[in-house]
């Protein structure tokens, strides 16, 4: 990966992308609008991080609100998809993104459904600036569409407690994620607008792996995602990360 400024201070947005995003913002909440793939894949996101952060924790199961004691921060939470049931399983959930009119969507849902989520239209590094942390940073279907890399993951982990945890989710760069991801999703199915991904930032789990260790994170487990093309449903993989795939890791100091 392209070595760059790996300052907080430097700016990851990429103003293309948050006014591709927020273009679109009113259809967040569409399950068969533009952000369908999202909510098709939402099951799946959620039990992961539910899964993996009672593992971490050491948390029971059987809660209803298991994530009751903890803080958890959605970095470009778009419409809300993973803060609106990240607090309904308890977690004191805070959402930012770069995106004011996404903020605005999302903190109206919010309301309708009597969630106490915090949203803010605001960067990962400028709330490194506020000396905020979490228990729980969640970097969703993002890294993909910042403008520097190496700074995002910087700000991202800044805002990490030590022995926090972190999720993330993106795309692979591998032929198979151009065929898929860009061609089959935008052009054939039309699952999402076109020019939505660009196939050269999609980014491989040794390289994010690697940025992560340089700010001190442990990776504790990569699984894919893919798409069963009999029935159309998603499913959860430690074999493939070809395409779509998650990766948690934690904060062991300071």
């Amino acid at each position: 990966m392209k070595e760059q400024n790996t300052s907080t201070s430097a700016t990851t947005v990429d103003p293309d992308e948050i006014e591709r995003f927020s273009r679109i913002a009113s259809e967040w909440w569409n399950i068969h609008g533009k952000f369908k793939p999202l909510h098709l894949i939402n099951p799946l996101r959620i039990g992961y991080i539910r899964d993996q952060a009672l593992a971490h924790f050491g948390l029971p199961e059987t809660s209803p609100a298991p994530l009751n004691t903890l803080s958890l921060l959605d970095i470009g939470c778009g419409g809300g998809l993973i803060c609106e049931p990240m607090a309904r399983l308890g977690a004191q959930v805070t959402g930012i993104d770069a995106s004011d009119k996404n903020i605005k969507v999302a903190s109206l849902h919010a309301q309708q459904g009597n969630l106490p989520i915090d949203y803010r239209a605001t960067t990962a590094e400028a709330l490194v600036d506020t000396n905020a942390r979490f228990d729980i940073v969640l970097a969703l279907e993002i890294i993909e569409h910042v403008a520097n890399i190496p700074a995002f993951v910087e700000s991202c982990c800044k805002l990490l407690k030590p022995n926090g945890f972190m999720v993330w989710s993106t795309i692979n760069r591998t032929p198979k994620s151009y065929a898929l991801a860009i061609v089959g999703a935008e052009y054939i199915l039309r699952w999402l607008p076109r020019g939505t991904h660009t196939w050269k930032k999609f980014v491989k789990p040794s390289e994010l792996h690697s940025e992560l260790r340089h700010n001190g994170l442990h990776v504790t487990d990569m699984t894919g995602m893919t798409l069963n093309p009999l029935n159309f449903k998603w499913q959860l993989t430690k074999s493939d990360l070809s395409v779509n795939y998650l990766l948690s890791a934690q904060k062991t100091q300071s």
